[in-house]
């Protein structure tokens, strides 16, 4: 068991202090990392042209970024405990701040998945302390509103992602998504710093074998998925096959669960944690949901840049309705957290969102009709909303307060590993579905600027693109099936 004491004295009660400032402060990082998320998506075309790359070797730029979000925070939300939030979060921001200047000023493609690490291991250093301050600060009864919030900036992050990126691709080169974060990054750090309050920290134990068993066995993981299709999903050197890393990178996984049954002390993933039905659900619902958002922007980015001759601005603009109705719908999604059944919100979402994306997929062609766009992303705007905030306030409205920083870590890992994955098996059916309709594709084969491909081409590639979108129902019905199981939250029965 961790032995907490008081290092810091605590802020004072919420009722006596304002807390929406130090949320809007820590929101400000929260949407800049979360942008980098998908932001590369609309680059991808002029990142293949001008470093000369590979579809899948520029999937790495989004996927490396994931991993080292992803395997990092499972352990970062109890260094915020132990170190205090606050600090941990400004130390996480200067490591991202200059991860995203290196992104931007390498000029190869090794250099820039690199760079892409270090931005993402400052990334897992913020995102806990974000859900964990919220957890500390608010009270019970308004913390739906306040991760109503929370939940619609990693939303709209996703979504705008696309549309910020295309404008400065379009107008300054694909640098500049990563070299606006250095001003964004400075001024959220100014932010913070004023307005984030210093509070109560406990001591911990780290479990560090746990953190070295879960990042082999998800690097091992999602190599074997987005090299699979590269390496004829046989041998990639010697002994070693891609099956072979697959099943070795499950074997390591079951060995970290083992792991953390068996620590006595303080395991990296409380498995208690997952007593509390509802945080469970949660875990399996955003894993879907975050696949589902990462995975859809690769093809239909290509699509809409090398088949309508889109520029990155025109392309990013697509999603404008989606990120509309989200910002739109989300405080109505917040107020309803805090009064009605997650169930019942969670379920509408996941039809929403489902639905769009089957649409999508089905009326995808060269010369789809843009209302039939503007309808269908509406309704993924519509529906993520109450999915994105309902699900991170159902996550931890149960666990205690010394249990924030465990909760929080683990809920955004399970986010981050969802994304990974979604990414890696994208990656995978464009590659497959591309060569099932005859087709390679190369950095020559289209531009950043607009061209498109050939006439001959663009249907063939079109059902490529529009193939590898029908994975992403398929993966969201698992979320619809998990959030059934919801209960009513506690303090609903103490009303």
């Amino acid at each position: 068991m961790s032995t907490e004491t008081s290092r810091e004295t605590s802020p004072a009660p919420a009722h006596e202090t304002n807390p929406w400032p130090a949320l809007w402060a820590l929101c400000l990082g929260f949407f800049m990392i979360l942008v980098d998320t998908t932001i590369v998506t609309v680059a991808t075309p002029a990142i293949i042209e001008d470093l000369q790359a590979g579809v899948n070797e520029v999937v790495w730029v989004t996927s490396a970024y994931l991993l080292a979000y992803a395997v990092p925070v499972l352990i970062t939300g109890r260094l915020g405990d132990r170190f205090g939030p606050k600090n941990l979060y400004l130390v996480g921001l200067v490591v991202f701040t200059g991860a995203s200047l290196a992104c931007g000023l390498t000029n190869t493609i090794e250099g820039l998945i690199a760079a892409r690490v270090a931005q993402g291991l400052g990334a897992s250093m913020m995102t806990p302390q974000t859900m964990s301050v919220i957890t500390r600060i608010f009270p019970i009864e308004r913390r739906g509103s306040a991760m109503a919030l929370w939940g619609a900036t990693a939303g709209v992050a996703t979504l705008v992602g696309p549309i910020a990126g295309g404008v400065l691709v379009d107008s300054l080169g694909w640098e500049w998504i990563f070299f606006v974060n250095v001003p964004v990054g400075i001024l959220g750090f100014v932010l913070a710093w004023r307005l984030v309050p210093s509070l109560q920290t406990h001591d911990h134990r780290f479990d560090w074998l746990g953190v070295a068993l879960s990042g082999v066995g998800m690097f091992l993981l999602v190599f074997g998925i987005q090299e699979g299709e590269q390496y004829d999903w046989s041998t990639i050197t010697g002994p070693i096959t891609v099956w072979s890393l697959i099943i070795a990178g499950l074997v390591v996984l079951a060995v970290f669960v083992f792991w953390q049954a068996r620590n006595t002390r303080e395991p990296l993933v409380p498995l208690s944690l997952f007593g509390d039905r509802n945080f469970s659900v949660s875990n399996v619902a955003i894993t879907t949901v975050s696949f589902a958002f990462t995975a859809m922007g690769f093809p239909l980015m290509l699509w809409a840049q090398l088949v309508r001759g889109y520029s990155p601005t025109q392309a990013g603009l697509l999603l404008a309705p989606m990120a509309v109705t989200s910002i739109l719908a989300a405080p109505i999604a917040g107020r309803l957290t805090d009064r009605l059944h997650p169930r019942m919100l969670t379920l509408g979402g996941f039809v929403g969102l489902g639905v769009a994306v089957t649409v999508l997929a089905l009326v995808l062609s060269p010369d789809t009709a843009l209302w039939e766009l503007v309808l269908v992303f509406a309704l993924m705007g519509l529906g993520s909303s109450f999915l994105w905030g309902p699900l991170a306030t159902t996550a931890n409205r149960n666990l205690p307060p010394q249990r924030a920083g465990a909760g929080s870590g683990v809920y955004n890992a399970t986010r981050q590993v969802g994304a990974v994955l979604g990414s890696a098996a994208i990656a995978v059916l464009i590659d497959a579905r591309l060569a099932a309709n005859g087709l390679t594709f190369s950095p020559s084969e289209g531009t950043a600027g607009g061209g498109t491909l050939p006439e001959q081409v663009a249907g063939p590639f079109t059902d490529a693109m529009a193939q590898s979108l029908l994975l992403l129902p398929v993966v969201l019905a698992l979320g619809l099936l998990a959030v059934l199981a919801f209960e009513r939250p506690r303090h609903f029965a103490e009303r």
